[in-house]
C-alpha cells in the first residue's frame, strides 16, 4: 500500500538499520534476571522515553506495581520528570485530558493532557477532512474527541440509525415493527472516521458497509458499488489488548479485520484506507517525538534527544512500531538518532507461548494486513521483566543514577 493522505505504511518507510548498532535480541521464551547499576546523571538528559500504557502500566484499571517503582526513579523529588516521557497508548475511547488524569492518580506525579498520545491524535494532521461530514464510530465521548482532533461535522452511528431505522435489523429487540420512512434531508456522508472499538459491532459493520455502498447516502440502492470508495481514517491497530483477564482481549485490530473481510467478500476489492494510526504506524512516533522535543524545550533542556527508547507490551505494535521507526530513522535522519524497542512481560507478550513451537512452525502474524510481515522488527532490542526494570536497563545505557 502507497503513503496516502499523510499515512505512512511499512512499503513507504524503507531503509536499514545503521551499521554497528546493537544487535537485536529474540524472544527466548523466558524474561531475564538482571541487575543495574549505574553512574551518576551527566548533565541534561539526551534520551527519552516512549511508553505504553495496558500492560505496561496498568492492567484495566488497576496499576502495574512495578510502574510505580519506574515513575520514583523518573521523577525527582520536586514531582518532575528528570528525562522527557510521553505515553503512547493505541486507547482512543478516552478524552485526551481524561487518560491524564488517570494514569496521574495511578501513578501518583502530574500528567499533562500534551504528554498523553492516544491512538488518533495524529489525526490532527489529516486537515483536508476536517470540514468533511464524517461518520464516527467507537465509543466513549466520540463527537468531543472527534471535535478535538478538529472534525468539524460529525455524525454518529446511533444518528445514523435513528435517521434510517430500516438499516439496524439483526437486533429482534430494536427492529422496527413497522415500515419506517427513511429521512429525505439527510445529508450526504463524505467519509468514515473509525476512533476505536464500538460497542454493538453488528450495528456498526451494517452501516458503515450501507455508507461505502452507497457513496454516502445509506438507504438508497446502487446498481454498483463505488470504488475507490470513501475515504476513511482508521485508529488502532491492536488485535489484542491485555486488561485484567488472563488472556488478551479484542482491540480495534478486530473489528477492521471484521470490516476488511466483510467489504471484500461482497464486493472483491479490497478496503483502503486514506491513513492509519496508532501504533505501529510511523506517523504515530513521528508525533511523538515532536512531542518528546517539545517537552525537553519547555523544560530548559538545551541538549537535543538523540535516543528514544520505547517501551511495550505487544511485539506486534510495540516492539514492530519502535524497529520501523528506527529504520525511518536512519534514512530521514530526523532530530532522533535511534529508538531501540523494550519489551516487558507484564501484559500481552508471554515467554512461554512465545517460545518456538516443538515442531518449529512461525507464530501467527498479529499485524495489520496493510504492515506486511518482517520478522526482524518483531525482535526486540532488550526483553525485560517489567517497566522498572526497562527504566534501570536505559538508565544503565545512559550512565543515570537510578
Amino acid at each position: 500500500m502507497a503513503a496516502r493522505g499523510g499515512f505512512v505504511s511499512v512499503r513507504a518507510a524503507p531503509g536499514l538499520w545503521r551499521q554497528g548498532a546493537r544487535a537485536a535480541v529474540g524472544l527466548s521464551g523466558r524474561c531475564p534476571e538482571r541487575g543495574y547499576a549505574a553512574g551518576p546523571a551527566q548533565g541534561p538528559p539526551t534520551f527519552g522515553f516512549l511508553l505504553d500504557v495496558d500492560g505496561v502500566l496498568v492492567r484495566g484499571h488497576k496499576v502495574i506495581p512495578a510502574a510505580l517503582g519506574a515513575f520514583r526513579r523518573l521523577v525527582n523529588s520536586h514531582g518532575q520528570l528528570r528525562v522527557p516521557v510521553v505515553f503512547v497508548t493505541n486507547a482512543g475511547n478516552v478524552l485526551q485530558h481524561s487518560k491524564a488524569q488517570e494514569l496521574s492518580a495511578l501513578l501518583g506525579f502530574k500528567v499533562e493532557p500534551d504528554q498523553v498520545i492516544l491512538s488518533h491524535s495524529p489525526m490532527k494532521l489529516f486537515s483536508q477532512f476536517h470540514r468533511k461530514r464524517m461518520l464516527v464510530t467507537g465509543q466513549g465521548p466520540l463527537v468531543e474527541n472527534a471535535r478535538g482532533l478538529g472534525f468539524e461535522n460529525v455524525v454518529t452511528v446511533d444518528e445514523l440509525r435513528m435517521a434510517f431505522p430500516g438499516l439496524d435489523m439483526v437486533d429482534l429487540q430494536r427492529r422496527p415493527t413497522t415500515t419506517p420512512l427513511p429521512r429525505n434531508n439527510f445529508p450526504a456522508i463524505e467519509g468514515v472516521l473509525l476512533l476505536g472499538e464500538p460497542v454493538r459491532w453488528e450495528t456498526s459493520l451494517q452501516l458503515i458497509m450501507d455508507v461505502l455502498l452507497s457513496n454516502g447516502n445509506p438507504g438508497t440502492g446502487l446498481a454498483a458499488a463505488p470504488y475507490p470508495h470513501l475515504p476513511i481514517l482508521a485508529s488502532n491497530m491492536d488485535l489484542l489488548w491485555m486488561a485484567e483477564a488472563k488472556i488478551p482481549r479484542f482491540g480495534h485490530g478486530t473489528f477492521l479485520l471484521c470490516l476488511e473481510a466483510i467489504y471484500r467478500k461482497l464486493t472483491g476489492r479490497e478496503l483502503r484506507y486514506e491513513g492509519l494510526m496508532g501504533k505501529p504506524s510511523v506517523l504515530t512516533y513521528q508525533y511523538a517525538e515532536d512531542l518528546i522535543g517539545l517537552q525537553a524545550a519547555q523544560r530548559g533542556w538545551a541538549a537535543p534527544i538523540r535516543r528514544l527508547y520505547a517501551v511495550g507490551d505487544n511485539p506486534m505494535s510495540d516492539v514492530y512500531g519502535a524497529n520501523l521507526f528506527h529504520r525511518y530513522l536512519q534514512r530521514e535522519r530526523r532530530g532522533a538518532q535511534s529508538c531501540a524497542s523494550i519489551l516487558v512481560c507484564t501484559g500481552v507478550y508471554c515467554p512461554q507461548a512465545a517460545a518456538p513451537a516443538p515442531g518449529g512452525e512461525a507464530p501467527p502474524f498479529h499485524g495489520h494486513r496493510d504492515f506486511g510481515f518482517s520478522p526482524g522488527l518483531m525482535e526486540a532490542s532488550h526483553v525485560v521483566n517489567d517497566v522498572d526494570e526497562a527504566v534501570q536497563l536505559v538508565f544503565h545505557e545512559e550512565g543515570w543514577a537510578p
